[in-house]
């Protein structure tokens, strides 16, 4: 029964941000057929960062009223609104209207608003709901993350998403330039957004099997919100933070009272609180300390890099550019893989992993910054080094990350939604910051796959 939560619990993941990324990774086919053209990336990242606005304002909520979200029922309208939103946008995604005496791709617009906004509240309402369950599924759930990244990479590759041939002749200016052209798809976008779907179905049937689970095995019994404003912050630790590994659950160690448990002439001490989040166990400065490196390396991951991506990696040829991307996103899920079995808690190795993974992001960065003669770029040494580079680099970040949420999980429900929340404000700032220069300042060049004009 384990190994089918361990299953349940990656399902329910890969469904987290599987429609955003399902969108990034299509574009090269809807580019071509939408009138906003080569536009759409930019309104897109617009888009998913309004899409922020859930997310934090749940959080901010739960904040002023602790134990008043009930992360149960958000998840079931998230759920809901991420199939009907997918399956709709295979049908009008093309759709177009005219606004400001110009055609629109309105439809396309509004349902990408819509499973943004899915995704992104996914953070702060995913996570606390897993918090319903045994620690150990956690890092499975990560796996599920990362993998929402992986599969629409995988089956793009195979619809043959952005493959590119570089054609001579009446195509180009002269008989000497060769222009890049996209090979026809083996399937349409239709089909691809119908997966989705099928993904976003799929994860809704987990969910509803975790939530039947989690209540038939009680191994975490719940306070309702009642119980929860009258208990105080200490109830979102969750009724089984101060009891050790032999602790009875159940009515009847509800109902022993604590004199039994210690000797009469010791008087049980109130726990000492070291700081606001959950239990107290990490100081202000540690916990500023965790959220710091948290919100760094989602501005890092979510935001900088991926829009940078082309810049860094075109120069070196089509080739690199694809298996970059699914090197990318196959480091993911095998982070969380590694912290499954691995699943340390030392906050020196975290800030390791961030720093060696920050300076690999720099490497990258530089790159990009030199596109389209970034080095080595003629030399098959360079392409190698990035994807490389790329590897290490989200491979680094992503174990970060399920470290911090390892940490918090330990301390309860409360610092699981704070979690959501960083996550999505880091991602918010990264995409803010690295907007202007790619879209308004054009500080950055893209590379010619088929035409190198470096010496």
């Amino acid at each position: 029964m384990s190994a089918l939560t361990h299953l349940l619990a990656c399902l329910f993941g890969t469904g987290s941000w599987v429609s955003v990324n399902g969108l990034w990774v299509e574009l090269p086919l809807l580019v071509p057929q939408v009138p906003e053209g080569w536009h759409l990336p930019s309104y897109l990242s617009l888009l998913i960062q309004a899409a922020n606005v859930g997310p934090l304002a749940l959080a901010l909520a739960h904040g002023l009223r602790p134990g008043g979200l009930d992360e149960r029922a958000a998840v079931r309208g998230v759920l809901a609104l991420g199939t009907l939103a997918t399956f709709l946008l295979a049908f009008f995604w093309k759709e177009t209207l005219v606004v400001a005496g110009a055609p629109r791709s309105v439809a396309f617009l509004v349902l990408a608003f819509f499973l943004a906004a899915v995704d992104c509240t996914s953070s702060v309402t995913f996570l606390p709901f897993m918090a319903r369950l045994e620690p150990r599924y956690l890092t499975t759930y990560y796996v599920g993350e990362g993998a929402s990244g992986l599969l629409p990479a995988l089956v793009a590759l195979v619809q043959g998403a952005g493959a590119v041939d570089c054609v001579r002749g009446p195509a180009g200016r002269n008989a000497s330039e060769a222009v890049p052209v996209f090979r026809p798809a083996r399937f349409s976008p239709e089909v691809f957004f119908l997966f989705l779907s099928a993904i976003m179905l799929a994860c809704s049937a987990a969910f509803l099997l975790l939530n039947r689970r989690a209540a038939a095995e009680g191994r975490v019994r719940w306070p309702d919100r009642k119980e929860r404003a009258e208990a105080g912050p200490m109830a979102e630790a969750g009724p089984m933070a101060e009891a050790g590994p032999m602790a009875e659950v159940g009515p009847m160690a509800e109902a022993r009272p604590m004199a039994e448990a210690r000797p009469m002439a010791e008087a049980p001490q109130p726990r000492r609180r070291r700081s606001p989040l959950g239990l107290g166990t990490y100081g202000r400065t540690q916990v500023f300390y965790i959220f710091t490196v948290l919100a760094w390396s989602n501005a890092l991951t979510n935001g900088v890099l991926p829009s940078l991506q082309s810049y860094s990696c075109a120069p070196y040829g089509s080739k690199v550019y694809h298996l970059s991307s699914i090197v990318a996103a196959a480091s993911n899920p095998l982070a969380c893989l590694v912290a499954t079995f691995f699943p340390v808690r030392s906050l020196r190795l975290m800030g390791a992993l961030t720093a060696l993974g920050s300076g690999v992001g720099v490497y990258i960065v530089s790159m990009a910054a030199l596109s389209p003669c970034p080095l080595l770029v003629n030399d098959p040494w360079g392409g190698a080094i990035m994807v490389a580079a790329w590897m290490a680099f989200v491979l680094s970040l992503s174990y970060v990350k399920v470290i911090i949420g390892v940490i918090l999980r330990d301390e309860g429900h409360g610092a699981l939604v704070w979690c959501g929340a960083v996550v999505q404000l880091g991602s918010l700032l990264g995409a803010l910051a690295v907007f202007p220069a790619v879209s308004v300042y054009d500080l950055f060049a893209s590379g010619d796959p088929c035409n190198t004009p470096c010496l």
